[in-house]
């Protein structure tokens, strides 16, 4: 059983007029897809919803949908949000089938950032990505990816190789072929100043004398 369960209802009043009416009234508007079937327009409880996404889990796990009586596992695949209120506009669930793999997004979890050399040296964490795409089955699904990095120093960085994955987890970036891109994860920043001045160590060469006025190329006086 899901974590998140909603109820859903079907909708066949559709259109912007009768999705404004639906939020006044405290619903908002779905669409479910996916799965070999026909896209199915929904209604949820808004004030359900809302609360259950500000959990982060709410992204990456399996939902249940209670649509008429019926159970349907969903993700989560888009989330449509009022510029400045509060309010979410639109959801858009994609079906999931059992035994058959998906993609779907999934947060990064940065570990360790105190104790590694860079932090220890004042150097600053950069997050590059705070979420990964991942293919995998339904059940391997994870609700987030560690990210550890008690070993990067400044200047070092992590990419999307060196992340340790799930069991039956697959980086949807690196299985592109020839057009995967080794991301970079996670940098680490010097403390600021430190860089410009390894650079004025390595400049500073020893003085060299070239000869011109020194005591040997003086003219001596005529006795």
């Amino acid at each position: 059983m899901s974590d998140f369960e909603f109820d859903a209802e079907i909708r066949t009043d559709l259109g912007t007029g009768a999705s404004r009416r639906l939020r006044r009234e405290g619903q908002v508007p779905a669409v479910l897809y996916g799965g070999d079937k026909e896209p199915l327009s929904l209604t949820l409880s808004h004030n359900a919803v809302n609360r259950a996404q500000e959990n982060e889990a709410f992204y990456s796990h399996v939902l249940t949908l209670n649509i008429n009586g019926k159970k349907q596992e969903v993700i989560v695949k888009a989330i449509q949000r009022h510029p400045y209120k509060p309010k979410l506009l639109h959801l858009d669930f994609q079906r999931i089938v059992r035994g058959e793999a998906m993609n779907a997004t999934v947060p990064l979890h940065f570990i360790n950032e105190e104790e590694s050399p860079g932090v220890r040296a004042g150097g600053t964490v950069m997050h590059l990505l705070n979420e990964v795409e991942v293919h995998c089955l339904p059940k391997d699904l994870p609700e987030f990816i560690e990210v550890d990095i008690v070993a990067l120093d400044n200047g070092q960085s992590l990419h999307l190789t060196d992340i340790t994955l799930p069991k039956g987890v697959e980086l949807v970036a690196l299985s592109k072929g020839e057009d995967s891109q080794d991301l970079s994860v996670v940098t680490m920043r010097p403390p600021r100043g430190a860089s410009e001045e390894d650079e004025a160590e390595e400049s500073e060469e020893p003085s060299v004398t070239n000869g011109e006025g020194d005591g040997d190329s003086e003219t001596k006086s005529e006795e």
